[in-house]
């Protein structure tokens, strides 16, 4: 009789301790599966790459820059060369051009982060030796989009507010403002960029 009871008891026991491996076993497939599906989300392009699209090609850029909030701007021209890198992730922008009768030519790169859902976009030029790094927000319509970022004011050293604001036309043309906080924390316009769509 104790035999018998003691077998029952172990095949109950491993019973017991497979249907708890059968259960961890498809609590792992499933938190598996949850992570591919949060990385796949995190990788693939969609949407938020698409708005970006009115700023694939090549432009005529019109570049106004001020030295002095309280004077009239310098101007300048450009071409800037723009298209999708990384499979369709990110859209890289290559400026070249004039300012104040020097080579000026730049490299920007944007695009959406899946994760934090941001609009995200870096940018370096040959008038500095330092990346801006910009997380913003579009409006619902696509016409408006409004990044900011710090930076570090070259003469005081001290950190900045400053703000890029891009309208958007619906043919793809497009204007880029800077915007960064003088001494006082007011916002003042340093830069803007008209860029107009060559006709093919």
């Amino acid at each position: 009789m104790r035999s018998r009871i003691q077998l029952s008891a172990a095949v109950a026991i491993a019973f017991g301790l497979a249907a708890s491996a059968g259960a961890q076993e498809a609590k792992t497939v499933a938190a598996n599966a949850e992570i591919v599906k949060a990385l796949t989300a995190a990788m693939e392009p969609g949407e938020g790459q698409k708005r970006l699209e009115f700023m694939v090609g090549t432009f005529d850029v019109k570049i106004r820059t001020w030295v002095d909030p309280s004077e009239a701007p310098v101007e300048s021209r450009a071409v800037a060369v723009c298209q999708w890198v990384l499979g369709n992730r990110y859209v890289q922008n290559m400026l070249s051009g004039f300012v104040a009768g020097e080579p000026f030519n730049a490299i920007g790169y944007a695009g959406f982060d899946n994760v934090t859902n941001k609009y995200v976009a870096t940018y370096m030029d040959s008038g500095s030796t330092g990346m801006e790094w910009f997380t913003g927000t579009m409006d619902p319509d696509g016409k408006l989009a409004k990044m900011t970022t710090t930076v570090y004011d070259e003469v005081s050293l001290e950190p900045r507010q400053a703000e890029m604001r891009l309208g958007i036309a619906t043919n793809g043309d497009h204007v880029t403002e800077l915007w960064q906080a003088d001494g006082s924390g007011k916002l003042v316009k340093v830069i803007e960029l008209q860029y107009t769509r060559r006709k093919s």
